[in-house]
Parts: structure tokens; sequence; C-alpha cells
């Protein structure tokens, strides 16, 4: 005789709190060996948070649905109403279809040369110098380049990505301070985007790529816009965050970084590791369109859900030693990336872009003398503000 669903475990933890969001990983345990899913009332949410429930949720949008829901306040959901990131199949499919055109292995191949070039030039430059900031220097210098250029971004927008892109990831969160002061910037990038056309932005561009697209009618009237947010509003913040970590990550491990000097293949793994480890985004929004058991416990219709990606980044019930950073683990089935019809449209960019630094610095490092990372709160986007390189020795 089966036994009775449960109603979820509760915890008195605030996701959003300073605490928890400058270092998740405490509480992420916590959370963890307590159950699957979690209710939160601080926050109202249930945190899904081992790796299979999580992996499960994020493959049935049926069941866990984005449409209005990624976000963890209303307003952030009405603004995004429209979005392939806010919608479900099949107008997700459609919209998606566009941008994910745009960033496929093929579209993308032209571009491999020309960002490795860019990061050696610029990891070479710093090498030289032999101390530096890591964030502003690189982490950042690198992503936005890249984008500006593909998307065709010039002069003001140009100048305004680094703000706008971290706005637009802050305001997903609850409407606490945070969100409240990024919301008139978010405001600005959403504008925009909203009365953005194609002689804006550089001919040849992916972005003229899209308004394109527009005219064909390959996606809906007035949507290219939507989709150019995307880009700018889900991929820029995501990858800086990735690209701080792998430094501080390497600068932490001499050790890993040595193996994947003596062996470049390593390259990717290291990036899936350092993705698994470090998970870029804290927690996602989706809402539950029926009654659902997870491992015995009921999450009524209409929850809002966080999906915790770094708490199933770690757990040991998937990954053993799951604590401990290993470029040669090669965790390609890391959550970082999301999964199912979601899963990050952006990725195989944001692979060019830190596969091609990574490759740079073990070509030319053998150790990085860091101080201490500065972390900052963020309700989404869990980046280091500051890195400071004291000392480069050369390999």
């Amino acid at each position: 005789m089966s036994s009775t669903p449960l109603r979820p475990v509760t915890a008195d933890v605030d996701l959003f709190g300073d605490d928890v969001l400058v270092d998740p990983y405490p509480t992420y345990r916590a959370l963890r060996e307590s159950a699957a899913v979690v209710h939160l009332p601080a926050n109202d949410v249930h945190a899904l948070t081992r790796y299979e429930p999580i992996r499960k949720a994020l493959a049935d949008p049926e069941t866990f649905s984005s449409d209005g829901a990624i976000g963890f306040n209303p307003m952030v959901n009405e603004a995004l109403a429209g979005t392939s990131l806010a919608s479900d199949p099949p107008v997700h499919t459609q919209l998606r279809a566009t941008l994910s055109e745009n960033l496929s292995p093929r579209a993308l191949r032209g571009l491999k040369a020309q960002i490795q070039a860019k990061a050696d030039t610029l990891v070479a430059a710093l090498v030289e110098r032999g101390s530096f900031e890591a964030i502003d220097d690189l982490a950042r210098a690198l992503p936005l380049e890249v984008v500006a250029d593909l998307i065709g971004f010039t002069g003001e927008v140009r100048a305004n990505m680094l703000r706008w892109g971290q706005a637009a990831m802050q305001v997903i969160g609850p409407l606490n301070q945070r969100t409240a002061e990024s919301f008139p910037i978010a405001g600005e990038l959403y504008g925009w985007c909203s009365t953005v056309t194609a002689d804006e932005l550089a001919p040849g561009s992916v972005g003229r790529g899209i308004f394109d697209a527009e005219e064909r009618g390959d996606i809906p009237p007035g949507t290219a816009g939507h989709i150019i947010h995307q880009y700018l509003g889900a991929g820029v913040d995501t990858t800086i965050a990735a690209l701080g970590n792998v430094v501080a990550l390497m600068a932490a491990h001499p050790d890993q970084l040595a193996l994947v000097r003596r062996d470049p293949t390593l390259v990717p793994a290291a990036f899936n590791e350092a993705l698994r480890f470090w998970a870029p985004v804290h927690a996602w929004g989706r809402r539950t369109t029926r009654e659902v058991e997870i491992d015995g416990a009921v999450v009524p219709a209409g929850a809002q859900v966080a999906i915790l990606f770094g708490a199933g980044n770690r757990d040991p019930r998937h990954y053993e030693d799951a604590d401990t950073f290993r470029v040669e683990r090669n965790p390609v089935d890391h959550l970082s990336f999301g999964y199912g019809p979601h899963g990050c449209a952006g990725q195989g960019l944001a692979r060019l872009e830190v596969h091609a630094v990574i490759a740079s610095l073990a070509a030319r490092v053998e150790r990085l003398e860091v101080a201490d990372a500065v972390r900052v709160p963020s309700n989404i986007t869990r980046s280091i503000e500051e890195l400071r390189v004291l000392e480069v020795v050369p390999a």
C-alpha cells in the first residue's frame, strides 16, 4: 500500500537575503538535505533543490510553465509577456527559432577564430601587464565587445549594455530594494527594444537579420525587439559571471589550470565544471499548472516554483565528490544552461567566449595570485564584482 503524499517541508529561509545571495551553497546544502522540494514562506515559493527533480521540471513545460512565471514579481512577468523566455510551446518554439538560428553552431562557426583572436589579444596584454582587475579588464570586456559586434549595437546602446544587462537580470527577483532600484534602468532597455528599428543596427549584423525575419513573417509582427532584448537581457550578464568565476577558480586551483595547460582538449571540460561548481544563475521561476507530486510531497496547482540550479549541480546523489572542483569530471549534464525547451539559446556563443579565454590563459599562465574576490548581493546572477590579479606567473 503506497503512502499518502505529504505537504512539502517548510524552511525559514529568505532565498534573496544578502548572505544567501553572496554565498548560497550552505543554504543549498541544508535545503537539499531536508527535501527535494521545500516551501519557503518568506518568498512564497516552492524551491526545487535536487538534480533529478530540477531536470524533470525543466523538461516538462506543460506542468512547470514559464508563462508569466519566470520572475519573482508580477511587474517583471507582465513586462516579459510575449517573449520566448516567458512563454511555453508552441508560442515559445516559434519565437525561439529565430533566436536559435543566429546562435546555432553553424551560424557561429565563422566567429570562433575572431573570438579566439580577441581573447588572445586581451589576455596577452593583461599577462604582460602582470597585474590587472579581472572583471572589468577581462570578464566584462570580452562579452560586451562580442555581443555588441554580433547584434550590431552602436553608440549609446553600446555604452549602456553593462548597466542594462545587469538591471534586466536584477528585476527578475522579488520586489526588494535591488529590484526597485533596477526597474528604471531595465525600463530604459525595454523602451529602447520597443522602438528600435533595423536602421539603428549595423549592416550585416544578427540584429538586422532578426528584423529581416520579422519582415518575412517568420516571427510575429513587433517581436524583433523582444528577441534583441533577450540577447542583451539574458545573455551578457550571465556570460560575464561565468567568465569571472572561471578566472577565480583557475586562480584558486592552479593544479587544475596545469591539467588544462598540459592537455588543451580539457578546455570544454573546464568550462562545464566551472558552470557546475558555481552556477551563474541563482534562481529561476516556473509556475505549476496542476497539482504535482515531487518525491512524495505535493506542490499545489498555481504555485510559484524556484529552480535552484546551483543546488542541483552540487547534489551528491548525482555527482560524486560534488563539492570538489575537478576539470576532468567534464559534467556535460550540468544544469546551469537549463534543460529542455528553455535550455539556454546562447550557450554556443558563451562557450566560444569562455573556451577562448580558458585556452588563452592556459597557454600563457602558470599561476594567478589574486586578492579575495568581492561579491555583492544580486537577485538572480551570482557574479564576482571585483577580482584583482596581484601577480601573473607566466607559463
